[in-house]
């Protein structure tokens, strides 16, 4: 079925909100968790960071220190996993949730070797709270993991069909790319994710495929390689 054997799937917070805009869709999360149970029961690995938009974005507030702010962000991570990750259980799936700082019960400390044992042992994995640090993106933290277990490919999984050359929610004759070069996506400044990761990617050969959460079967398609989006290249 797959063409994969490890992959990294990245969410945003605000597609799994659906219409609401905020907060959680519990019928979009339990899509996306059938979804994902179907690629790990036929032997995918699976890794996933969350984004926030859905309770925090950036410096939501103009009279807030950066740190702060982002580590609001990062807490905001934290509660997107744990919800999400019960929606796999609820399934029939095995969680685990990493953080890269302490979170109480909540979650266990981040460790690549701890990681790797549990997808042995059929576990999807959350890496939740970004990098741990303030001014890094859940984009660069996505990119860093994703490279730190090895991962095949990143899924970028959004609330638009893949990478256009100019923002589709503004320019109503923006182009969708079906294959881009993560060269390209540096060289014209394309919203994609964020500089750093970028970076990282081009660096590190990680490719990319972008494609809409909200299409049907999006996820299972995407790892069979009938996708409706953006390959991006390395």
């Amino acid at each position: 079925m797959a063409n994969y054997k490890r992959v990294l799937l990245k969410l945003s917070g605000e597609a799994l909100a659906g219409d609401k805009k905020t907060g959680f869709d519990e019928a979009t999360c339990l899509l996306v968790a059938s979804q994902v149970k179907e690629i790990v029961d036929k032997g995918v690995e699976v890794g996933i960071v969350i984004g926030g938009g859905n309770f925090w974005r950036g410096k939501t507030s103009e009279n807030m220190d950066r740190t702060k702010a982002d580590q609001i962000g990062m807490l905001a991570t934290v509660m997107n996993c744990i919800y999400v990750s019960e929606m796999f259980r609820s399934v029939g799936m095995k969680t685990s949730i990493m953080t890269q700082f302490e979170c109480g019960d909540v979650s266990e400390t981040y460790s690549k070797d701890k990681a790797n044992e549990y997808f042995s042992q059929g576990k999807v994995v959350f890496f939740a709270g970004g990098t741990g640090h303030p001014y890094f993106s859940t984009d660069t933290a996505t990119v860093l993991r994703a490279i730190e277990i090895d991962a095949d490919i990143i899924l970028l999984a959004k609330s638009i069909d893949g990478v256009y050359d100019s923002d589709p929610a503004v320019n109503e004759n923006a182009v969708r790319y079906d294959e881009i070069s993560i060269e390209e996506v540096l060289e014209k400044k394309l919203a994609v994710i964020d500089l750093t990761a970028t970076i990282m990617c081009l660096e590190n050969k990680m490719p990319m495929l972008v494609f809409s959460l909200n299409e049907e079967n999006s996820i299972i398609n995407t790892v069979n390689g009938k996708f409706n989006g953006t390959k991006v290249i390395v």
